[in-house]
């Protein structure tokens, strides 16, 4: 029997943190930005990627579960499809004018350079291919990898969110067999254009992080609790993030200073994000678990001016996303082209993370100023009555 499932609010943290890895995404873009080392990635083996994967699994999790339980199946799938076709004009959409835009720089500024260190050389020397490919998202260049994986996971959710949302747990054991066969036999992946690649981000590994997503915002939605408390389960999660954290940023500190050693780089190194290392799952795995334990839905930082932000990005995390990635690659021509100096780099991360905030907000704005009044909608009837 189905679980009753039940009215769960909007969570600002999934907001915040998703606006926050959108924020991180844009900086991790540009090549040797100053701000590099105060993201994720300088402090942790995972990065904002393994944060917008699983709060989309997640938030995929609670929104279409509610059309599967509180409608009927038809029109949960029709949900979903309807979503990944929106994700897929996007990203065709953000293709095009990244091309045009790299294509035009490399006219403007007689810079070949960045044809080959953004992946579109072959885009202006066999453009008819290139564009089937793309369409059937096989050709993906620098910076525009994530989308096609949220697509594919996304898909593949029209068949497991049937069977997620009565058996999740179960459901879970073939994605982590799925995901421990690619990280013993580093197979199977997706092929990519050219011939010669594969997809950056494998889905066949990512799947498990957004699935799990997926499963723990159905359970939120249904009242269950998969995974208890634990005090002790916290405590294990502290030590990981710790141990992470030292180990990795004396990484970070021996590319500056080579005086400072790296801690383990020999052992560890390499650590594939590609097929979603278990380092860096079990990293992430741990940050999130300090993160719901530490910080409540209500937490008074989420009302600050800041949070805030991040908030409003996070609730336009698509149409931020693609911003952010025309933003970067902006930004990376900018510094390239016009001086990459501290000043320089300070007003190029400054500017473009002001212009995704505020056009967050203003989104936000336009929809609330769309929705007619409240005392309108009640008279409407009475309108239609004639009275």
């Amino acid at each position: 029997m189905m679980p009753q499932a039940i009215n769960v609010s909007r969570d600002a943290r999934i907001d915040f943190f998703r606006g926050l890895a959108l924020v991180f995404i844009f900086i991790d873009h540009i090549p040797d930005d100053v701000l590099n080392d105060f993201t994720l990635h300088a402090v942790g083996f995972c990065d904002a990627a393994e944060v917008f994967i699983f709060l989309s699994g997640y938030s995929a999790g609670l929104h279409y579960g509610k059309a599967f339980w509180r409608v009927d199946l038809i029109h949960g799938e029709a949900l979903l499809l309807r979503r990944i076709w929106t994700l897929y004009i996007a990203h065709i959409f953000v293709f095009m004018i990244y091309t045009a835009t790299v294509s035009y720089t490399v006219e403007t500024f007689h810079n070949p350079m960045y044809s080959e260190e953004l992946q579109v050389g072959d885009f202006l020397t066999s453009t008819h291919v290139v564009i089937v490919k793309a369409l059937l998202l096989q050709f993906q260049p620098a910076y525009l990898d994530i989308l096609p994986l949220y697509i594919v996971l996304l898909a593949l959710q029209l068949v497991l969110m049937p069977l997620e949302r009565r058996r999740p747990l179960i459901l879970l054991i073939p994605s982590a067999i799925v995901y421990l066969v690619v990280q013993v036999w580093d197979w199977p992946n997706l092929p990519a254009y050219p011939e010669d690649r594969t997809w950056y981000f494998n889905p066949f590994a990512w799947q498990f992080l957004f699935c799990l997503g997926v499963v723990l915002g159905l359970s939120r939605l249904s009242g269950r609790v998969l995974f208890p408390r634990d005090r002790r389960l916290f405590m294990l999660a502290v030590v990981v993030v710790a141990i992470s954290t030292v180990i990795k940023t004396s990484w970070t500190l021996h590319w500056h200073f080579e005086e400072i050693p790296a801690l383990l780089i020999g052992w560890l190194e390499p650590i594939s994000k590609t097929n979603l290392a278990p380092l860096r799952l079990i990293n992430f795995l741990a940050l999130a678990l300090m993160v719901e334990w530490m910080m409540t839905p209500q937490a008074q930082f989420l009302k600050m001016p800041l949070a805030r932000a991040m908030i409003a990005c996070g609730k336009l995390s698509l149409n931020i996303f693609c911003l952010g990635i025309l933003l970067s690659v902006t930004g990376h021509f900018a510094l390239v082209e016009f001086g990459s100096g501290f000043a320089m780099q300070v007003a190029v991360n400054g500017a473009g993370i002001s212009i995704m905030v505020a056009i967050a907000y203003f989104i936000l704005w336009f929809r609330r100023a769309e929705r007619p009044p409240a005392t309108e909608s009640l008279k409407a009837p009475s309108a239609v009555r004639g009275e």
